[in-house]
């Protein structure tokens, strides 16, 4: 009984394949297969505005286009601009503002397509982003004064933990030993090191760069900070307590430069474990 059940479900299947097939269906089909379409990631014009542009390629069948300029900001991402065509081709501009950028193009038959995020700086052609001070990218150090300090620095205040106040204090205490005055402990710029921290502990990863593309200023900015001249962050994965990651930042040239930095005034500092108990360090400093 087997093999005659066999042939019957072969020939089922070819008749399957033998059925016609409708002009419509075929050009339904064909055009599936090959309608595509595609979305430039933002980037900085020569006018200092941020564009982007989205076409359907290979389409016959005309189809509204819709492209969304997206900023990646702490919660929602807020689409900033937005335009539509049923022309097929579509550009967008909008006056710049630095930060994080992402691009969406969404074909009303069903297709919706993604660029990468930038950071933007407001500069002709920028996109790339650009690296802060890491243990592979160190930052250039910069020269502090040796003036002898007079007072002692202070205590952190009441912002942070006590492991976070603990880093502050410590990294103060280097300062010191090069004329820097102490660094407050500002609740902004904790809350910028300390999501970052707990993001990196969330996700397994160890990167200045956010998941979704955010550099560590716009968690600063994003944290509501405002105002400042000069910004810069350290972080470090796996030391386990506040003197082992101070010491640690201070024998790396690039994070040393970030500590010993007498322009800066303000600090934020974030530790948060992870599942399995590895500390994620994160200090973001500002002059202000």
């Amino acid at each position: 009984m087997r093999r005659p059940l066999g042939v019957l479900a072969a020939a089922v299947s070819l008749a399957a394949i033998a059925a016609p097939v409708s002009a419509a269906e075929a050009a339904a089909t064909t055009e599936a297969a090959r309608c595509r379409v595609s979305v430039l990631k933002p980037s900085v014009s020569d006018t200092l505005k941020i564009q982007t542009s989205a076409v359907r390629r290979g389409c016959f069948t005309p189809a509204l286009l819709r492209i969304r300029i997206q900023r990646a900001v702490p919660g929602p991402d807020r689409v900033v601009k937005s335009g539509a065509t049923r022309k097929g081709r579509l550009t967008l501009a909008l006056p710049c503002a630095p930060g994080t950028y992402y691009a969406t193009a969404t074909d009303y038959r069903g297709r919706t397509v993604k660029s990468r995020a930038v950071r933007l700086a407001c500069t002709p052609g920028s996109g790339v982003p650009t690296p802060s001070p890491s243990a592979t990218s160190p930052g250039t150090p910069v020269p502090t004064p040796t003036r002898t300090p007079t007072t002692p620095p202070p205590a952190s205040g009441g912002v942070g933990s006590a492991e976070e106040n603990e880093v502050v204090r410590l990294t103060n205490a280097e300062r010191a030993k090069g004329g820097c005055s102490a660094l407050k402990h500002d609740p902004q710029l904790r809350e910028a090191a300390h999501g970052h921290s707990a993001d990196m502990a969330a996700k397994n990863y160890f990167s200045h760069t956010s998941q979704d593309g955010r550099s560590f200023l716009d968690r600063i900015k994003g944290a509501g900070f405002t105002g400042g001249s000069g910004w810069a962050e350290n972080i470090a994965t796996g030391q386990t307590s506040p003197a082992s990651v101070v010491q640690a930042w201070m024998n790396s040239s690039g994070h040393k430069a970030n500590i010993m930095n007498c322009k800066y005034n303000l600090i934020g500092v974030g530790a948060v474990k992870d599942s399995k108990g590895k500390i994620y360090w994160t200090q973001d400093f500002a002059a202000r």
